[in-house]
């Protein structure tokens, strides 16, 4: 059976953990503030900090914004379940908010709106590795942490005041803040934990100020950041055959009436429809833009029907949304998150991973091609 989710591991990452091992490097030391420093060069930022959870993370970004108890934290009904288990534990209230359904995100119309009920800060988690229209929510001018944990290595063009081309925006450069998970399912992961990033030196004086303090059984151990360390060394490199894999399955699906989320340069598609399996995708969102950390698919027909037919054909497929929000919520949230429920109980993930061989991939791109 080929595994819907499979962490690369390969003789690399194996290596940097046994080394560790060996050395007796256990907990957090020189690895830690080694990985840092490939964060820093990676993702352009000032400052950052690698901790134990990505609970650890949002607490210490909120108290550097010395966000009140009283004010509320607007989430995405298809974040991570964490996102509102966090949220809670540290005594404050959420308000989840309703989805696009052609891309999965929120857009500056339905954030707007839960500015209206209250909301004060958002935790901006980028769906699927899609970027969302970024400006259009920082325009809204409130506090904006960003959770890159599957969009680490997306980026939007740069434009330069004369219109040209300029430097492109990495995600986690567009938040007061930004989490990047580091668990299991995550895009880059180090076995657990996250990193709170400081995008500018500004967030980064407040941020030291904390970190300096922080208890070090709260800092990630020597033994993770090992393997977070190679695994973000290797990312171009796992990035590029993800993006290989995921051109075949879209074009195994051009024939299909099932459909895929919109991937481009985060324009709100409020109210409009589904791109089309068939339509030209990549001409209006260039999987450039976007990180391949799944290839989720929205199905037309049961996703029990569809789970029962790749699995005669030794292929696992599960709910792409099967640990969010809405998930955890359903009940609570199915009246005032109609999209996102949809999404939730339509939207099916296929394997999608380096570690995938050339005739695992023939036979999803042929089930791709097949599915009732």
């Amino acid at each position: 059976m080929i595994q819907t989710y499979s962490t690369t591991i390969r003789r690399k990452e194996m290596d940097a953990v046994l080394t560790c091992m060996v050395d007796e490097r256990i907990g957090p030391g020189e690895l830690n503030d080694r990985f840092i420093a490939l964060v820093k060069e990676f993702f352009g930022c000032d400052g950052a900090v690698a901790l134990r959870t990505p609970e650890d993370a949002l607490k210490y970004a909120l108290r550097c914004l010395d966000f009140q108890q009283d004010q509320k934290i607007m989430i995405s009904a298809l974040a991570p379940a964490w996102h509102i288990q966090a949220i809670e534990s540290l005594g404050y209230e959420s308000i989840v908010l309703d989805v696009d359904e052609a891309t999965g995100l929120v857009t500056p119309e339905i954030v707007h709106q839960g500015m209206l009920e209250g909301g004060r800060l958002l935790l901006l988690h980028e769906t699927m590795g899609i970027l969302p229209d970024v400006d259009g929510i920082v325009e809204l001018g409130i506090p904006v942490i960003e959770d890159i944990s599957k969009s680490a290595g997306a980026a939007l063009p740069g434009i330069e005041e004369n219109g040209k081309p300029g430097k492109a925006r990495k995600a986690g450069s567009f938040g007061v803040f930004s989490i990047l998970g580091l668990e299991e399912k995550d895009v880059i992961t180090a076995g657990g934990g996250a990193v709170l990033m400081a995008p500018s030196r500004r967030e980064w004086v407040v941020l030291k100020r904390y970190v300096d303090q922080v208890a070090k059984t709260a800092l990630l151990p020597d033994i993770n950041c090992a393997l977070g360390w190679i695994q973000l060394k290797e990312f171009n490199r796992n990035e590029t055959t993800r993006k290989e894999i995921f051109e075949l399955y879209q074009r195994s699906c051009m024939s299909s009436r099932h459909k895929m989320f919109v991937r481009g340069n985060g324009a709100s598609t409020e109210n409009g429809p589904v791109v089309e399996s068939g339509e030209d995708v990549q001409k209006d969102s260039p999987l450039s833009t976007s990180t391949m950390c799944a290839f989720p698919l929205i199905l037309s027909s049961s996703f029990k029907d569809v789970k029962q037919y790749a699995s005669k054909k030794d292929i696992e497929i599960r709910l792409a949304f099967e640990d969010s929000v809405i998930a955890l919520r359903e009940e609570e949230l199915s009246s005032s998150c109609i999209r996102a429920k949809s999404l939730y109980l339509r939207a099916a993930v296929f394997p999608l991973y380096p570690r995938l061989s050339h005739s695992q991939v023939a036979k999803i791109v042929k089930v791709l091609g097949t599915l009732p």
